[in-house]
């Protein structure tokens, strides 16, 4: 399996990621939005980690242009905000 996590925060982001290798996963990492749509993009992800408020490239905007290309990937969306 192969994941992408698209997180700013590097403990966060380090914390992910380890935790899916010990699982088995093969593990690619961005730190921006415009970083993560390009791997997204050009590699096949069972499964992408997007972290909602990233620079460059805000995450609701990653998934939007994931999607509007036909990406059907697994997306699960973190975020640190504490109000809608």
């Amino acid at each position: 399996m192969r994941a992408l996590v698209i997180e700013d925060y590097s403990p966060v982001r380090n914390s992910v990621r380890d935790g899916l290798a010990e699982h088995g996963y093969a593990v690619d990492v961005a730190s921006n939005g415009e970083d993560g749509l390009w791997l997204a993009e050009q590699n096949p992800y069972d499964v992408v980690i997007l972290d909602i408020m990233l620079p460059k490239l805000d995450g609701l905007e990653v998934l939007r242009r994931l999607r509007s290309k036909g990406s059907k990937v697994a997306v699960l969306l973190l975020t640190a905000r504490d109000t809608v």
